[in-house]
Formats: C-alpha cells, sequence, structure tokens
C-alpha cells in the first residue's frame, strides 16, 4: 500500500502473501526502495539483498531476498 501513513510490515496473508505499508510515494521507484529497505530490516539482512524482480508497477510484487 504505497502513501501509507508510516512504513511497515504488517503480517501474513492467508494465500501467503506478506503484507507490507509503504509511505514512500509510487514515483521513480521510492516505493519499490522503500519497500526493499523494510523487508531487509524485516528480515535481519542488507538492504543490496533484497530486490523486486517482478511487478515493479503493479501493488503485487515478487521479491527475491538473497
Amino acid at each position: 500500500m504505497p502513501r501509507a501513513a508510516r512504513s511497515e510490515v504488517i503480517g501474513p496473508m492467508a494465500d501467503g502473501t506478506l503484507k507490507v505499508r509503504v509511505a514512500a510515494v509510487p514515483e521513480d521507484g521510492k516505493a519499490n526502495e522503500e519497500l526493499c529497505r523494510i523487508l531487509a530490516a524485516h528480515f535481519g539482512v542488507r538492504r543490496d539483498a533484497v530486490e523486486v524482480i517482478a511487478g515493479q508497477t503493479n501493488s503485487r510484487k515478487t521479491v527475491r531476498i538473497a
């Protein structure tokens, strides 16, 4: 959810996906960058270990965490 009041991991959904709120605007990749930062912190990995591999312009994304 881009443009949320704050960035946070909400939790797992019934379908096995992870719901995340992102405060950054969905322009120039800012929301995707914020998503990667949030997930890196959540999973305890470096920021460069997280990348969006599908859905760059969609609200549903596929993310790789190395």
